[in-house]
């Protein structure tokens, strides 16, 4: 009753915002994402008879808030399999937590494909990415490789159809991408409590939800004719969207510094010189810059020079969350 199984984090092209169910933590909308190769969280999961508690370590510290949040996740597993032992969960990121690289999605989907195979549920991806998501709400999208979409579902009672899917391989669109890290620090205010900030008090809220499906089916068209210039507009397009909506909340949020900024501008002028690249930032500092394939290293070496860039990881597009032998 034992496995490792390792994740990678997934950044939204077409991003998630919102919830419309706090108890079953389902979406406001859908999105689309890409799962990176080079950051990563590994995950090992021991259910043992002779412990009292769930015990959570995460890059080798307890954490009792986390933990909590662990052990709830957990019951859905020992539910589905008739069991009641409690677990050791040691997990570690190879990048920084709870700054805006989705170490939570990455997290919860190791968790979950660990726990799936210590338990040996056998569960199909997809059935494993609605339980993920429970988690986290796009831990679910890190279950699969290359592009990924999570749907909405329609039901507010049930969650059965509000599962991920994959759009794409990795290896048919080998796109690349550049992480610049502007803080390491965890941002002070999360993406949940930020989601629920945004929908009771942001005037943009239901515009945002309305909108969604434009968005999607734009995307899902770029990724299937590989037009990278049409799906950069809708990137960055529904990125914008997000921090308009969220800096329009009462108190506003606003998840950006100073080098955030600068990165954008960058990147609009890489482009405006030809080069296939474009941005997208989710809930924290961190700027992602998707290229086309051979553009990695010339936009890190131009991100790293600007002030306030303490770091550059080169990526490419990895595969789903994975057992480790």
């Amino acid at each position: 009753m034992k496995a490792r199984a390792i994740a990678h984090p997934n950044i939204a092209l077409v991003k998630y915002w919102g919830k419309r169910s706090d108890a079953l933590n389902l979406p406001a909308v859908g999105s689309i994402s890409i799962t990176l190769d080079t950051l990563a969280t590994d995950t090992r999961v021991h259910f043992d008879p002779g412990l009292e508690g769930d015990e959570f370590v995460l890059n080798g510290v307890s954490h009792a808030e986390q933990g909590r949040r662990v052990s709830r996740f957990l019951d859905l597993f020992r539910a589905r399999a008739g069991v009641e032992c409690r677990a050791r969960i040691r997990s570690s990121n190879n990048f920084p937590t709870g700054a805006g690289l989705a170490s939570s999605a990455a997290g919860f989907a190791a968790l979950a494909r660990a726990v799936d195979a210590a338990l040996n549920l056998n569960m199909d991806r997809e059935t494993l990415s609605i339980m993920a998501r429970r988690g986290s709400g796009s831990a679910g999208r890190s279950l699969f490789g290359g592009f990924a979409e999570q749907r909405r579902g329609q039901f507010d009672d049930r969650d059965d159809d509000a599962g991920c899917h994959s759009l794409r391989a990795a290896e048919d669109w080998p796109l690349e991408v550049v992480v610049a890290i502007t803080e390491t620090a965890q941002k002070k205010t999360g993406s949940t409590q930020g989601m629920s900030r945004s929908a009771d008090s942001s005037p943009y809220f239901g515009a945002w939800i309305n909108a969604q499906p434009d968005d999607l089916e734009l995307a899902r068209t770029a990724i299937a004719t590989q037009d990278f210039d049409r799906l950069a507009e809708v990137a960055e397009f529904s990125c914008l969207k997000m921090h308009g909506l969220a800096m329009g909340s009462r108190p506003p949020l606003l998840y950006w510094n100073v080098a955030t900024v600068d990165c954008i501008h960058a990147v609009r002028a890489m482009r405006d010189d030809g080069w296939k690249v474009f941005f997208t930032v989710d809930a924290g500092p961190q700027v992602k810059v998707i290229c086309a394939p051979g553009w990695c290293s010339r936009v890190a070496e131009r991100l790293a020079g600007i002030a306030g860039v303490t770091d550059t990881r080169c990526c490419g597009l990895g595969r789903g969350a994975y057992v480790v032998v």
